[in-house]
């Protein structure tokens, strides 16, 4: 057991298993927000009955609760893990490279050396994220006390340009770092022949793309919403 959190294969494997929770977090994450996007053509943006109102009422039913910390703790471990790895590396061999894995589908891209740097602002975002949302919805209902209007609160964040500006700088970073991330964790787990590879590029660019498209349609739409444009 212990040569998994010592070995090369294993701390990379790890890592792969933590980006599984990480992808699967965005995603129900994304498409719960992405349901205020679709109440806003449905005429029901704020109504108590909107998509993502029931999206945020499902978030807190008691399976839910559970799933969502454990998904929550896998995204928090994947960006720490991947830090500390890509840390180890830079200290090692005196370069700025992440995490490597010995094989022909080698990445040269940016986001697969710079990512430490992707892991810091990443993890400085949902820090940013906890503080708007987390801590003023889950965290409330958590101590008992009343969380504010999902609606309301998605508007107070997003309303301003600066702030989405932000969020959606900050959602483009992450695309990076999912699009690098998504093959190279099934590269880690030896699907690193030629052939897939190239399949499975061009799979996490489709799959990073959809995810952080569902969260900057959110920010855009909020944003419309907040200083009444739609």
């Amino acid at each position: 057991m212990a040569s998994i959190f010592t070995s090369s294969i294993g701390k990379k494997l790890i890592q792969s298993i933590s980006g599984m929770f990480l992808i699967a977090f965005l995603l129900l994450h994304g498409t719960i927000n992405f349901f205020s996007v679709i109440d806003t053509f449905t005429g029901k943006y704020g109504a108590a009955d909107g998509l993502y109102q029931l999206g945020c009422d499902f978030m807190a039913t008691p399976i839910v609760t559970l799933m969502v910390p454990v998904l929550a703790l896998g995204f928090v471990i994947h960006i720490l893990w991947g830090m500390w790895l890509s840390y180890g590396n830079l200290k090692a061999r005196g370069g700025f490279k992440r995490y490597e894995v010995a094989s022909k589908a080698k990445a040269d891209s940016w986001a697969s050396k710079n990512m430490l740097v992707l892991g810091m602002v990443v993890l400085l975002g949902v820090a940013l994220h906890l503080t708007d949302f987390w801590a003023k919805m889950q965290l409330q209902e958590f101590l008992g006390k009343h969380a504010e209007n999902p609606y309301d609160l998605m508007d107070a964040t997003f309303g301003r340009w600066w702030l989405s500006a932000l969020y959606i700088a900050w959602f483009v970073l992450l695309w990076l770092h999912l699009n690098h991330g998504f093959w190279s964790m099934f590269q880690t787990i030896g699907w690193n022949n030629m052939i897939w590879i190239k399949r499975l590029k061009c799979i996490g660019l489709f799959a990073s793309t959809v995810i952080i498209f569902l969260f900057v349609a959110t920010a855009v739409n909020a944003f419309l919403q907040a200083n009444m444009w739609i």
